[in-house]
């Protein structure tokens, strides 16, 4: 397994590793990463792989065999030998608007408290889809509301509980359609809000800001009917 250095720091830009592996489609696999995989509604990092004078564009991270984290290099670039040391660095501009918008995300799922059927998260605006059979009667009071919740710079942080325990607390569960990673015993938990001002806890994978300050303000773009039941809601960053 790759040990997932972006799960104990969402916020470290680089480090060093090993090639551990190369795929037979020519991906990079390390010992230890700060590249976070496609997964959850996050794409996946890019950025650069450095050794020895030389560097390779990484366009985009994957989930691989076994626990394996594969780095996908741009066409043509050259790939290090298995033993090199790498120096990895995130393009952290990009990373730091996900984990703005998935944070966002996870606040827009407590404005409109319905079950999720879908979601996807980008550098400049994520979407969520809901079980909504009607739309809302008021889509500036939900952004009203959504803003309000960000400029309560509430910490944001993770817990872990057994597999069992999730599965005694479905109601922790909000999305329909993607199961929590399950399997490796554990389930971690992102956790926004501490005691009476906790607002939301739900499992999650993906890489999130340290305060909800810290995503900056949004708002709401259309919201789109999508099947007899489901309507798609996004949110944009201001900046």
């Amino acid at each position: 397994m790759t040990e997932a250095l972006f799960r104990e720091d969402a916020y470290l830009k680089e480090a060093t590793a090993h090639v551990v592996a190369l795929t037979e489609q020519g991906g990079v696999v390390l010992d230890r990463t700060v590249f976070y995989p496609t997964g959850g509604g996050q794409p996946g990092d890019s950025g650069v792989l450095r050794w020895d004078g030389t560097e390779a564009m990484i366009a985009t991270t994957v989930k691989g065999e076994g626990g394996q984290i594969v780095l996908v290099p741009a066409e043509g670039a050259d790939l290090p030998q298995i033993g090199a040391e790498v120096v990895q660095v995130l393009d952290w501009d990009k990373r730091h608007r996900h984990m703005r918008v998935h944070t966002a995300l996870h606040l827009l799922s407590v404005v409109i408290p319905l079950p999720v059927s879908g979601g996807a998260i980008g550098a400049e605006k994520g979407r969520l889809d809901f079980d909504m059979p009607e739309a809302p009667e008021d889509k500036q009071a939900l952004e009203d509301a959504l803003n309000d919740l960000i400029a309560r710079d509430l910490p944001v942080t993770d817990d872990w509980i057994t597999d069992e325990e999730l599965q005694a607390n479905p109601g922790l569960v909000k999305t329909m359609s993607v199961m929590p990673p399950m399997g490796q015993g554990r389930v971690r938990l992102v956790r926004i809000g501490q005691g009476a001002d906790q607002v939301d806890l739900q499992p999650c994978g993906g890489t999130h800001v340290a305060r909800t300050g810290e995503i900056g303000r949004v708002t709401l773009g259309k919201i789109e009917k999508k099947g007899r039941q489901n309507r798609r809601v996004s949110l944009l960053l201001v900046d």
